[in-house]
């Protein structure tokens, strides 16, 4: 019998020893910055000359490591090694490919404060963002190797006398696994194998800003017993080896996680027939939000306050579930917006390597110019009550900053942003705030704050997205208890971390048997 998930608890970080133990992670990954990275292609290491290289957003001079770059010959060797090596992996018993992820899983965890701290070296990760990370890989890891044995016999269905009737699940083929710098350990790791432990064989393209972190998740998974071929890491440009991936004739299915233009793009790539292809390729695709906190009239206020401010600036807000609109009954307007302010002015900007610093910086040069970019544009269509203001003389630090009194159809309440801006519009009623909240093309996460039931009821019914939460923030699904996914601009709705998600990686196969 499967044992039921429970997920990977949070690190107490008020402790000595949890504290120290995190230091120690630091100095373990300052021992290994600045080294080379191979590429690996059916279980050979690969260097090129070409390298990707990695450096710390809060400290632009430090490398964190250089990483070879494929380019499409290799990108075509690694295809044929994952074609080979399908055709065994296939036939893997389910119970050898989840003993697989559970292994990693084991490893990751006694290295918990070590990937923590390559996070927040990599990517600007404070220390509860990371460790939120790293935990949320290693759930992925155990949940999918739990949902795996679950499903490998199949859905009972009907049989009739002298007919015995099976339905199973099947492996898809070859997929690429296109993952993201925002959560480059989670993700990155979560998309990967729920194609393996499905049966699949994968080319892995990390995010070109944080690849060092998957290539040390590339060598777990080889010292977790990883068959040769099965998880080929083939780091390039989106341009250069993403288009010929997406396109191959032997590609079965694209996972992506990103941003809207680029899954737009990979949808549309992927739905041409090229030379020699026999199937429709499947898209799994997670593209972004731009998420509403509703506010209404009796709400307790202080929690509307820490919700939207929690959930716009955890991480700089670089989050697909990141809170970027508060929609406020205008009953309560005034107060949770000039209490949202206060919380904001106490939050810490810094390098995120001192516990004490709240938010770190922005992921890199592009981010920063895109945000603060955003920022003019707020400062012109909405009234700028804190923040506002970026420093990118050593990282790519931006101070969290609110914009009041917005048009809900302007341009910071629209589009993605991406960083630590939130707008605040004022609604007439519930009913409004909610009409409000459903304007955008996305529909990602969202939240509610309210003690009235039949709002809550209605906000259920009416509120437009794949996530939402009442009384909380909108940011932080945890793996088997929120499964996460969004509706309209925001993805295929491909839930991670539920039920059916494996089921994406799969195809069912009905055998019908006379006897």
């Amino acid at each position: 019998m499967v044992q039921p998930y429970k997920h990977e608890p949070f690190t107490d970080f008020s402790g000595e020893k949890n504290r120290n133990a995190y230091l120690q992670g630091l100095k373990t990954v300052e021992q290994y910055l600045g080294q080379n990275y191979d590429l690996l292609i059916g279980g050979e290491r690969i260097s090129t000359e070409d390298k990707i290289i990695s450096y710390n957003p809060s400290n632009k001079e430090e490398v964190i490591g250089r990483v070879s770059k494929a380019n499409r010959d290799l990108a075509e060797k690694a295809m044929q090694s994952a074609v080979a090596a399908f055709k065994t992996w296939k036939k893997a018993k389910v119970e050898t490919r989840a003993d697989v992820l559970f292994k990693a899983a084991a490893i990751i965890r006694r290295r918990k404060h070590e990937f923590s701290a390559l996070l927040t070296k990599e990517a600007g990760k404070p220390w509860r963002e990371a460790d939120a990370d790293t935990a949320e890989a290693i759930d992925f890891l155990a949940f999918y190797a739990r949902q795996a044995l679950k499903l490998k016999n199949g859905v009972p269905v009907q049989s009739r006398p002298n007919e015995y009737n099976r339905y199973d699940y099947i492996p898809l083929g070859v997929g690429i696994i296109i993952s993201p710098w925002n959560f480059p350990l989670a993700i990155m790791a979560g998309t990967t194998v729920a194609a393996i432990v499905s049966g699949n064989t994968v080319l892995l393209k990390p995010a070109s800003t944080t690849p060092v972190v998957a290539a040390k998740f590339v060598e777990v998974m080889e010292e977790a017993g990883l068959p040769k071929g099965v998880l080929n890491f083939v780091p390039g440009s989106g341009a250069e080896v993403g288009d010929y991936l997406v396109d191959h004739k032997d590609t079965r299915f694209i996972s992506f996680t990103g941003s809207r233009d680029v899954g737009l793009r990979i949808f549309e790539r992927a739905s041409k027939l090229n030379n020699g292809q026999i199937w429709l390729k499947r898209v799994i695709a997670e593209m972004g939000g731009k998420d509403t906190i509703v506010v209404d009239s009796d709400a307790d206020l202080e929690l509307a306050a820490q919700a939207i401010v929690s959930s716009a600036f955890g991480f700089s807000g670089q989050k697909c579930s990141a809170g970027s609109r508060a929609i406020v009954v205008e009953d309560v307007y005034d107060e949770v917006l000039n209490r949202a302010v206060e919380l904001t002015k106490e939050l810490t900007v810094g390098n995120p390597e001192d516990q004490n610093n709240y938010m770190g910086p922005v992921i890199d040069q592009a981010a920063f110019d895109k945000i603060t970019s955003y920022i003019e544009v707020g400062k012109q269509e909405g009234k700028l009550m804190t923040g506002g203001e970026g420093d990118n003389s050593k990282g790519f630090f931006i101070k969290p900053t609110i914009f009041a009194d917005l048009d809900p159809k302007s341009r910071i309440m629209q589009e993605e942003i991406f960083g630590p801006v939130i707008g605040f519009s004022k609604a007439r009623d519930f009913n409004h705030a909610i009409e409000i909240a459903n304007n955008t093309e996305y529909g990602l996460t969202g939240a509610v704050i309210t003690r009235n039931r039949e709002h809550i009821e209605e906000a259920r019914e009416d509120f437009h997205v794949g996530n939402l939460y009442f009384n909380r923030g909108c940011t932080g699904a945890i793996v088997g208890y929120q499964p996460f996914g969004g509706f309209n601009m925001s993805g295929t709705d491909s839930k991670a971390g539920g039920p059916d998600y494996l089921l994406l990686h799969m195809q069912a196969k009905t055998t019908s048997e006379l006897y």
